[in-house]
């Protein structure tokens, strides 16, 4: 086999990259483009291949990530000591892997693959053209219009020009169309049927892609003029204002396709609407999750509940890698009342407000909250989860505090400071913040240990999404606004909580926030509508550029009339976050890697480089 010398046209020139595992490898164990393109189990380990490189942002692999935003917050080991963020941060550049599809796709048609029936090669182009696709999208939504290299694999031979091997960056508008007219042709291909690991990608998770790409394009026309110095003078950065209605409109096009399908739709299988909102999410086979990545046991697991789980509950050392911050959980409604402020103090703040019980703060909830967050006084699979900071007692006029170490009894055997804490140590794995996360997190308890690991999977796509788009997209396009409720409250209704009579930009936001928390959205919905700069903006005294926590007191005072009640503390959290997070306007967009650009003159540098 004559060995292959491939550029990566932009990311690499002058620099020989190898082919994957199974397209290119020269030496005894090397396989031939027939060996690879003639076996169907070969072409499937390479598309896993595939699917395995594009695990990018928020993730499974990754929690620590959570807590650059106002999900979540550092907890075992010390604080954060970040305030602004990096020039990189979640940045993606992989035309190595594009090439390799590309490779692919001349693969599945070359006389190699002669015995594959039209129907298997239409799938695998489709499946092979969506992750081309979706590698895309994370480039644009991170650093604008990227070159676009098409079908083409670039051979390199010594002495030749190499300017032809260097492509533009296109603008960030002809990207976004490439990535939907590329859905709208893999839609064709793909199968209609979901799988019960959704791993694979399907028609509906191309329209999803397509829908999403969309609404991206759509916002950040509409809404750059807030941030108007974020632009290239070649469009390379920023959509101009005009394109916006027609991106909505695809969008809107796209999320009505699914819906009218029905082969999803919003999980409801469990009356219990908080553990139904955790099962329509975290259980496989879920009829709401359209593409996730899967795991399996054994041979595939992640150590992300083992990190992230309560201390009380943990199969191992490990716990409280990251938890919640009383930010995201404030951001979850009551049931009737839209403000989802915890009600710790009289309305004069002279008094604390005291409870029975510690679930009874949280009595009205939304109900996601509980599918989404442990939080005290509620339970883990049928465990009774106790948080408690210490004890609170009345002296001289005021409140004191007792508190000890973590799992920790005072001199008459009542519980000083619990398992699950919180308290403001700086030592490993310790709860910091008075909540832990559910979602995403394994009730089996050998899933928590380090040997073996879980395989619960990481949800990217799900039908509520697409109502979310849909009403989105249907807001900006001017829409009734009995259509665009008719939309968020299909999933207002399934959490169970009161309906809207009008959606705005803002609702749409929070409503995103608690629906989709942990699941990888909100860093690029405040970059698209150009908020991140004002929610996370560097001031001290910005609620969503701190860290807040909630400490859980038991008052212990014989002489007091409330002793026995339960009380709480919500406290800034510089113990885990030192700084408040500020996003500055040069982080809309990543910044291109000088190397790049040294290989490639024609690329040009994002704002504020």
């Amino acid at each position: 086999m004559k060995k292959i010398y491939v550029i990566s046209t932009i990311a690499a020139l002058l620099v020989l990259a190898g082919c994957s595992d199974f397209l290119n490898r020269e030496s005894e164990s090397i396989l031939s483009n027939e060996q690879v393109f003639s076996d169907q189990n070969m072409i499937t380990s390479v598309l896993a291949n595939y699917y395995g490189r594009i695990d990018w942002g928020q993730s499974l692999e990754r929690g620590g990530d959570y807590c650059i935003l106002d999900e979540a917050t550092h907890s075992s080991g010390g604080p954060d000591r970040a305030q602004d963020y990096w020039d990189d941060i979640w940045r993606v550049y992989d035309y190595g892997l594009i090439r390799n599809i590309n490779q692919f796709l001349q693969g599945i048609y070359s006389p190699s693959a002669a015995n594959l029936t039209d129907t298997y090669r239409k799938q695998i182009e489709g499946e092979a053209r969506f992750i081309r696709a979706w590698t895309y999208f994370n480039m644009c939504r991170c650093m604008g219009g990227m070159p676009i290299v098409g079908n083409e694999v670039f051979e390199y031979a010594g002495g030749m020009d190499i300017t032809a091997l260097q492509y533009p960056r296109s603008t960030e508008a002809d990207l976004y169309d490439y990535i939907i007219n590329e859905c709208t042709a893999i839609a064709q291909l793909l199968p209609e049927g979901r799988t019960t690991n959704a791993a694979r990608a399907n028609k509906w998770t191309a329209l999803m892609l397509k829908a999403r790409a969309a609404v991206y394009a759509g916002s950040i026309a509409k809404y750059n003029y807030l941030t108007p110095e974020i632009k290239t003078t070649g469009g390379e950065v920023g959509i101009p204002a005009d394109k916006a209605g027609g991106y909505y409109q695809i969008a809107y096009d796209a999320c009505q396709e699914i819906i009218k399908g029905g082969v999803y739709n919003l999980y409801k299988n469990n009356p219990n609407k908080g553990a139904n909102f955790y099962e329509a999410i975290c259980k496989k086979g879920s009829s709401e999750v359209i593409w996730a990545r899967d795991y399996y046991y054994p041979g595939n697991t992640t150590g992300f509940t083992n990190g992230n789980i309560a201390s009380s509950v943990r199969g191992d050392i490990d716990a409280n890698i990251m938890t919640p911050t009383l930010n995201i959980v404030e951001a979850f409604e009551y049931i009737n009342d839209r403000d989802g402020s915890l009600h710790t103090r009289t309305a004069d703040d002279k008094d604390y407000i005291y409870y029975d019980r510690a679930e009874d703060l949280f009595k009205d909830k939304d109900p996601r909250l509980y599918g989404t967050i442990i939080y005290p006084g509620s339970d883990f699979n049928g465990i009774p989860m106790t948080y408690q900071a210490g004890q609170k007692y009345f002296e001289n006029g005021e409140w004191k505090d007792r508190t000890g170490n973590i799992n920790s009894l005072d001199e008459d055997g009542d519980v000083l400071t619990a398992e699950n804490g919180p308290n403001k140590s700086d030592d490993q794995y310790i709860n910091n913040s008075g909540f832990n996360l559910r979602k995403f997190i394994d009730y089996n308890k050998d899933a928590s240990t380090r040997g073996r690991g879980s395989d619960m999977w990481f949800v990217r796509m799900r039908y509520a999404e697409a109502l979310m788009i849909a009403a989105e997209a249907s807001l900006e396009l001017g829409k009734a606004q009995t259509e665009v409720c008719s939309y968020i409250n299909q999933i207002r209704e399934r959490a169970g909580i009161q309906p809207l009579n009008n959606v705005t930009l803002a609702d749409i936001e929070k409503e995103r926030q608690v629906e989709f928390a942990f699941e990888n959205h909100r860093w690029w919905d405040l970059k698209r509508w150009r908020r991140a700069h004002v929610v996370y903006d560097g001031m001290a005294d910005t609620y969503s550029s701190v860290h807040y926590a909630l400490f859980p007191f038991r008052i212990k005072d014989s002489n007091h009339p409330q002793n026995g009640k339960w009380v709480f503390d919500k406290l800034r959290s510089t113990w885990t976050a030192v700084y408040p997070h500020r996003f500055q306007l040069r982080h809309y967009y990543n910044f291109i890697n000088q190397d790049w650009i040294n290989r490639n003159p024609k690329m040009v540098k994002n704002p504020y480089q």
